[in-house]
């Protein structure tokens, strides 16, 4: 038996965690995190979600409280979110939730509160690999959720519970019903959560800083083709929004270049890369990095498609893909899985501008 505090967002999936817990004789204490200061209706921080984790946690008969990180979510993730979009990058505010706050912030308080361990809802595994624990994919490929844990080191994963890594959604929301748990049929979160869905993610930029007008170009003939109003919330590689080309192929982002007010699209097939530039300042690995080429697989985004590559050091960290992949925007993630257990994480970094 060991003394766990549980990350308790309100939801199923952080719910049956600590039901499992429970049931398996451990000592549990449920935490919920109040981190956004401002409107929520379509995440995890809204009064609604506190709640209903407040009453799973009577229902399964353990303490709960609630933590104010609000402050440390402001300057961890939601300002420099707002920075990254500015600057022209693709941030992801949740992988820095994640490892700014849940995986730092709290492990720390519940370090000096005297726990053994955390545990979260997250559909991941920690198992043991070389004689170290590892960050494995989640039993569910649909709900997997390693990609944004991928930064944890092997010192947070020796303290680090998952308890529903192992079960497929459909069998946590089947025992969080046998559990008579109020949160078994509750839909899952899908958006950032400090940006409403009556706002919308333009309006919540636009009440932060003035946003750039820009012609959208198409990057083999130069011809201006449309305009976007709000240059910096433009992803590379994105689709939506833009404009198919006269013979109806799709068009998608290749470039965006705020100085210039220039939104640069083409074919999919003409914007494809074969390599990507790391920032340096980001990588992390769960053990000790590699000391020359190392073969990895790599997924850049939450349920996107695993493609090898080559992790490599020449001067700085790259990615050479082993066959050409669609363009990932500055500022997202990649994570590393291994070759030969490719359910096992090896490292994440962000993309360089």
């Amino acid at each position: 038996m060991v003394k766990v505090l549980v990350a308790m967002s309100g939801g199923v999936d952080s719910s049956v965690a600590a039901g499992l817990l429970v049931a398996a004789g451990h000592d549990v204490v449920g935490a919920t995190l109040k981190l956004w200061g401002g409107p929520s209706d379509s995440g995890c921080c809204s009064v609604g979600d506190v709640d209903d984790a407040r009453r799973v946690a009577q229902n399964l008969g353990v303490d709960h409280h609630v933590f104010n990180y609000s402050e440390e979510f402001e300057q961890h993730v939601v300002a420099p979110f707002v920075a990254g979009q500015l600057a022209g990058r693709s941030p992801n505010p949740c992988i820095e939730c994640n490892r700014k706050i849940k995986f730092d912030v709290l492990f720390d308080r519940a370090r000096r509160l005297g726990f053994d361990a955390v545990a979260t809802g997250h559909h991941a595994r920690v198992v043991p690999f070389a004689g170290q624990p590892a960050l494995a994919r989640g039993v569910d490929p649909a709900k997997d959720q390693s990609y944004v844990l991928g930064y944890l080191r092997g010192d947070q994963l020796k303290h680090l519970m998952l308890p529903i890594g192992h079960l497929l959604k459909i069998d946590v929301r089947a025992h969080a019903q046998r559990l008579g748990l109020r949160t078994w049929d509750k839909p899952d979160s899908q958006d950032v959560c400090f940006i409403p869905s009556t706002l919308g993610r333009e309006d919540f930029f636009r009440r932060r800083a003035a946003l750039t007008r820009a012609d959208v170009v198409d990057r083999a003939s130069g011809e201006v083709i449309g305009v976007s109003e709000a240059a910096e919330l433009v992803t590379v590689g994105q689709r939506r929004g833009v404009a198919p080309g006269r013979d109806g192929t799709r068009r998608y982002v290749s470039r965006v270049d705020l100085g210039a007010r220039r939104i640069e699209v083409g074919p999919l097939e003409e914007i494809m890369v074969s390599e990507l530039a790391l920032d340096e300042s980001s990588i992390s690995f769960a053990r000790t990095a590699p000391e020359q080429n190392e073969i990895v697989m790599v997924q850049s985004s939450a349920h996107g498609r695993v493609q090898p590559a080559t992790l490599r050091r020449a001067g700085r960290w790259s990615i050479q893909f082993h066959s050409p992949t669609r363009p990932v925007a500055p500022g997202q993630s990649v994570v590393f899985y291994r070759v030969d257990e490719p359910t096992i994480v090896e490292g994440a970094a962000i993309v360089a501008p």
